[in-house]
């Protein structure tokens, strides 16, 4: 087994592992490995099927927080986003986009951790959930990080964690699901990607069970600290990953 293979499989486990705790982290963690081993081109659909058979994989014990109410919003912004984000995909500087993703998760994951742990942001109703999802949408098309920009505005408005592990299960698969659709139809999805998908669906599906087993031990509190910690430590990989790329 080749060095290449055992830093994919690795990224896999222990990107499911992360996805299986929090919902989401799947792609974060994930490229952040593959970065050493794996070219951008192909990084980008083994992370967005990556992150939706670990989305699968967990569904049947989470499902029950889900709200079909809370989770439209975020739905309809989120599928006009994924388009855009396959297109800005053919554009940005994949370096410069991790790096001002990771900035953004560096500011704003500590002042979430400062504000008191009830604090909720009423204001803005279906149209700023809506927004939050076409944010998603774009990070979700670009590379299938769809996660982070709902995750914090679901933290922000105050949701419980089973709601919001459960409407936001649904939107990452429906986010995940059109990005690899639009992908297929653009021919991103090359047989050595086919390959790729065999080698990281195994890989992730013990790691993403124990993981959503450690979910369900969390209290509220502990889960909102553990995803804000867990996105600024995927701000700091993205924002290493750029500065080493660019020296």
């Amino acid at each position: 087994m080749d060095a290449a293979l055992l830093i994919v499989l690795a990224g896999a486990a222990a990107a499911g592992f992360a996805q299986g705790v929090s919902g989401f982290a799947f792609s974060l963690v994930a490229l952040s490995v593959w970065a050493w081993a794996v070219e951008p081109q192909l990084a980008a659909p083994m992370s967005v099927f990556g992150a939706l058979m670990g989305q699968l994989v967990t569904l049947p014990f989470i499902w029950r927080g889900f709200e079909l109410r809370k989770l439209l919003p975020l739905l309809i912004g989120g599928l006009i986003g994924v388009p855009f984000g396959v297109m800005l995909l053919a554009w940005f500087d994949p370096a410069m986009f991790k790096f001002g993703l990771g900035v953004f998760l560096l500011i704003y994951c500590p002042i979430m951790l400062l504000l008191p742990h009830d604090f909720k942001w009423e204001r803005g109703g279906r149209v700023a959930d809506a927004m939050a999802g076409f944010g998603g949408g774009v990070l979700g098309g670009i590379g299938g990080i769809s996660g982070p920009v709902p995750t914090l505005w679901t933290n922000l408005r105050g949701w419980s964690k089973e709601t919001q592990r459960g409407v936001l299960q649904a939107f990452n698969i429906a986010m995940h699901t059109t990005t690899l659709t639009i992908y297929a139809f653009t021919g991103s999805i090359t047989g050595e990607a086919l390959h790729m998908f065999a080698i990281i669906a195994p890989a992730l599906a013990i790691p993403a069970l124990l993981g959503v087993s450690l979910f369900h031990r969390l209290n509220a509190q502990a889960f909102r600290r553990m995803i804000l910690l867990l996105l600024m430590v995927s701000g700091l990989t993205l924002i290493w990953g750029s500065v080493a790329h660019w020296l």
